[in-house]
């Protein structure tokens, strides 16, 4: 089975746009029109234009495009502050939404909302009205996974040890710890997924990282997947993705 997969997106939407323009070239070198195209989350936040891309990615899936975008921590952070005025739970104490590492002002700029210098329920009040309710509900119902035999693809990764359909939420968006240092646990598919930035495209062996730093400027990564065998598409074709050594 065919799946393509495009990493963490952070407002990038010409980055997107390119990204897509990669993966329609290689449908039309395979034939292929139908083959899931998955988006590993974060759809929010660091880049100029997460209305644009929130705006792009439910203009596709509403005409039909075969398109399925997953839950992030950065997509539920936003969710959380306008819908009711909180943080998220995966947060350290004391860091907000509006930390300049995790780019909320930049999300709500988008929608044109000035979130520099007032107190956070005005911030709240003045986005609820901004922001449309229709990407708020887009963004909640997000599901968390795609699944198919060979590949496991999820935002931030799983727990060891925890079947992968009982992995739970706060796992599967924020992560990190021992799952991005263990090459050894079968999961029992081939995990795909975003959230942690790598400095290119990696193959683990069990999984394979491909959140490039589209939120800092990098690259935004495109890949195809024939089984568990993993592809990067450039603009001049596809580059094997083989795991380390």
């Amino acid at each position: 089975m065919r799946v393509y997969a495009i990493g963490d997106i952070h407002g990038q939407l010409d980055m997107l746009r390119a990204a897509h323009d990669r993966v329609a070239a290689d449908r039309a070198r395979t034939g292929d029109a139908t083959a899931p195209l998955i988006h590993l989350g974060d759809l929010c936040d660091r880049g100029p234009d997460t209305r644009g891309v929130i705006d792009l990615l439910m203009a596709g899936i509403d005409r039909g495009a075969p398109w399925q975008v997953l839950k992030g921590n950065h997509d539920r952070m936003f969710t959380l502050f306008v819908r009711h005025g909180q943080q998220d739970p995966g947060l350290r104490a004391g860091l907000t939404w509006f930390d300049d590492r995790l780019g909320g002002a930049e999300t709500l700029a988008s929608y044109g909302v000035d979130a520099y210098g007032a107190r956070l329920p005005a911030v709240q009040e003045a986005a609820q009205r901004a922001v449309p309710a229709r990407h708020l509900d887009f963004l909640e119902r997000l599901p968390l996974t795609f699944r198919t035999i060979d590949l496991f693809m999820v935002h931030a990764g799983v727990r060891a040890g925890v079947a992968l359909d009982a992995q739970v939420e706060d796992d599967l968006v924020w992560i990190r710890g021992a799952f991005l240092t263990d090459r050894t646990t079968d999961y029992g598919a081939l995990v795909v997924h975003g959230h942690t930035v790598v400095p290119a495209p990696t193959h683990y062996g069990n999984r394979v990282a491909l959140d490039t730093g589209a939120g800092y400027g990098d690259p935004l990564t495109a890949a195809v997947f024939e089984g568990r065998r993993a592809y990067i598409l450039t603009d001049t074709g596809r580059e094997p993705l083989d795991p380390l050594p």
